[in-house]
């Protein structure tokens, strides 16, 4: 079966850590977001993928290859200029020639994909949404349904007092290969803002189905460390790149491959600690990601914070909640950061 990863993305509200690194490519518990999704993807036996890529897509391309090692076979659709969500898919019509999956390459979930396909062909729909409730509305487009599930309306992240629905849009979707007669080609075209209203609009046999499983979209830091918290303590089954070490209660903390700890380090809470990195004696971490191959200098404090890779935090430096350091930042010794912009 075939898939498509929506990969084009430039991740503005995660700088920035996306400065340098595009936003399927960031760590999640040590392993970029979108390997969780090629698994995912190929555990419900969709194994033919095509991805499309735009910012720093041959930071992707060069990882993944064609996917063999990753257990899919992976192709790539490149954008010079970004053709929106529903022109990105309509450029691999010639790919996507049966009926096919859509799902973002920069959230993280264990959705049952069989599933939800399962329900796209009892229905006989031409188009199926996953949809999963959320509180905080405004950040999502929210989705009205009949009660047989098909789609009635869709508002487009609407205030919270205004909201008529709290099931989130979770991008992704099934499609059947007719799709492609509704979608321009060769121009900018968006799935909520045009696709999808013109499909309510004609009646079209369109249906949404709300999901139990774990589904967090990584679009702010945030959530992106919200999302570390939820893999230490176990809510989305995905596997970690490290070992997960667990501290009386206190800490819950996962080490990367070759990790070197000096003496006396205290972990607190939830901590992500990448591949290659070096962390000084007496060192106090709390409720932070660091990624790959940073150093964190001796007597340092770090609470509530991200810390991109190949970062060099000096000896006795303060990180004090909120910041985000970004990647090859070097910090002197005995420095205090306060929350702001990032560095």
């Amino acid at each position: 079966m075939k898939a498509m990863i929506m990969a084009a993305g430039v991740g503005s509200r995660l700088m920035p850590l996306t400065k340098d690194t595009p936003k399927p490519m960031v760590p999640m518990a040590n392993r970029p977001l979108m390997e969780n999704i090629i698994e995912l993807l190929s555990r419900h036996h969709f194994k033919e993928v095509i991805a499309n890529l735009h910012h720093q897509g041959g930071f992707i391309s060069s990882y993944f290859d064609d996917g063999h090692a990753f257990g899919s076979n992976l192709l790539y659709s490149p954008e010079e200029e970004l053709l929106g969500t529903a022109g990105g898919v309509k450029k691999c019509e010639w790919f996507l020639d049966e009926t096919f999956v859509v799902i973002s390459g920069d959230a993280l979930t264990d959705m049952n994909l069989s599933e939800l396909l399962a329900q796209h062909r009892k229905r006989g729909a031409l188009a199926t949404i996953a949809l999963k409730e959320v509180e905080n509305v405004e950040q999502f487009g929210v989705v009205l349904t009949a009660e047989d599930g098909k789609i009635s309306r869709f508002q487009e992240k609407p205030a919270r007092e205004e909201a008529l629905s709290h099931q989130a849009n979770t991008g992704i979707y099934v499609f059947e290969p007719e799709i492609f007669k509704y979608i321009p080609a060769a121009q900018f075209y968006d799935f909520g803002r045009q696709l999808f209203p013109q499909l309510v609009e004609m009646g079209s046999p369109f249906y949404a189905v709300s999901v139990q499983d774990y589904w967090c979209d990584v679009g702010n830091i945030e959530t992106y460390r919200q999302a570390h918290v939820d893999v230490l303590q176990g809510r989305v089954a995905m596997e970690p790149g490290g070992i997960v070490q667990e501290d009386n209660g206190q800490s819950r903390v996962l080490l990367g491959e070759g990790v070197e700890l000096g003496d006396e380090v205290k972990f607190l809470g939830h901590v992500v600690i990448g591949r290659g990195c070096r962390i000084g004696s007496g060192t106090v971490i709390k409720d932070t990601v660091i990624w790959e191959q940073s150093d964190i200098g001796p007597g340092s404090i770090l609470k509530d914070c991200t810390i991109g890779r190949q970062c060099q935090i000096g000896s006795g430096t303060i990180v004090n909640p909120g910041m985000v350091i970004g990647s090859r930042c070097k910090v002197p010794d005995y420095s205090i950061l306060d929350s702001g912009p990032g560095l």
